[in-house]
């Protein structure tokens, strides 16, 4: 699959990004992920995008709306992708539904299509489960994973520098979390901080436990934890133990570090932040400014998605021009851009300084109610 000289040349010269077709076809992509969590939709969508700036896609509308049903959307993006290089394949979609009872299965077919049915030349990994499940030796299939909180700590890649796999490149951003809590200390400098997990590994790592607590001895504040289930359990039981959490910890701390979980979305937010505004909690989201414009105070700015998505998609190009995956970079830092919402700040009493705004990339005067 790499031939000698194209290795050995790898570390002497960045591959291109200019598009190519698979010996006279196209290429074929398939997709796995954990289950439905609208980060992975979006960072897909950034991705095509990224693919469109490089011209490996004709321009398209991919519309910003949240479809809930990711097969549904990966379906119409198969169907209306128009390239003479790429395409998405479109019944190479699997989930695992955040099912551990069906994790296995899901991995088991998701091998068994990549080793006998030989019709995909690249898979998407979404989310942490997505990429343990084929970084290992069962396969050899360019595989690129995304959106996942510690590629490191869960054990898809060796290191930030070797994916430890021919074929396997995921994005890595050691620090990320750690620049997030910094920064909102910086700006609150809240002495105890409230934050939600399940209470396992995968928890830990989805919530960026570690890099709380790390910052948390830098700086001398006490991290409170609350445990919500995120596995194994329905929507409604995710949300609500959340909610359950939220309520315990107002009375706690003072300030919220909103983490990545299922029970978190847009639609729950509403729920979710009302004891928040009550007690005048500041929070910051873990996931991006798309929740500050739903009411959390403040993040990162959106456009780091549209950032993260130039990276994948340079990747994926830079693979199909003949790059081995694990000699691609695979470090990346988002650009550290304020984003705040003005209404929840008066909502909690909390008068943003000047150079707070003065900081910010995005502002939103109002709570968007997602429907």
């Amino acid at each position: 699959m790499f031939p000698v000289s194209s290795v050995l040349a790898q570390e002497n010269r960045e591959f291109p990004t200019t598009p190519v077709t698979h010996q006279g076809k196209k290429w074929r992509i398939g997709y796995l992920e954990g289950g439905n969590y609208p980060d992975y939709e979006v960072i897909l969508k950034s991705t095509v995008k990224g693919l469109v700036n490089l011209g490996w896609i004709q321009k398209l509308e991919i519309p910003d709306r949240y479809e809930p049903n990711h097969e549904e959307f990966w379906k119409t993006l198969a169907k209306n992708v128009k390239s003479d290089y790429i395409e998405f394949v479109p019944d190479a979609f699997f989930t695992s539904n955040f099912d551990k009872s069906l994790r296995r299965e899901t991995k088991n077919r998701v091998i068994e299509r990549l080793n006998s049915g030989k019709d995909i030349d690249l898979m998407i990994a979404m989310g942490t489960w997505a990429g343990q499940d084929l970084a290992n030796s069962e396969h050899s299939v360019f595989t690129v994973v995304a959106s996942c909180s510690d590629p490191i700590g869960s054990g898809i890649v060796k290191s930030a520098e070797d994916s430890g796999f021919d074929f396997l490149h995921a994005k890595v951003d050691p620090e990320r979390y750690e620049r997030q809590v910094r920064l909102f200390h910086e700006l609150i400098g809240f002495k105890k901080l409230g934050i939600v997990y399940e209470n396992s590994k995968e928890g830990r790592t989805f919530g960026g436990v570690d890099a709380v607590e790390k910052v948390a001895k830098e700086k001398g504040f006490e991290v409170v934890s609350c445990f919500a289930p995120f596995n194994d359990v329905s929507p409604q039981q995710a949300k609500d133990g959340v909610l359950a959490c939220h309520n315990d910890l107002v009375s706690k701390v003072d300030a919220i570090y909103v983490t990545v979980h299922r029970g978190i979305t847009l639609y729950s937010l509403p729920r979710l932040m009302a004891p928040l505004y009550a007690k005048n909690i500041p929070s910051f989201s873990m996931l991006g400014s798309n929740e500050v414009r739903h009411g959390v105070l403040m993040s990162i700015a959106q456009a780091e998605f549209k950032y993260v998505g130039q990276f994948h998609a340079e990747v994926i190009a830079k693979i199909f021009n003949g790059a081995k995956p694990r000699l691609v970079k695979q470090t990346w830092s988002d650009p550290l851009k304020i984003a705040i919402n003005l209404e929840t700040a008066r909502r909690i009493g909390y008068d943003p300084p000047v150079d707070v705004l003065a900081a910010a990339d995005e502002i939103y005067e109002t709570i968007e109610v997602a429907k």
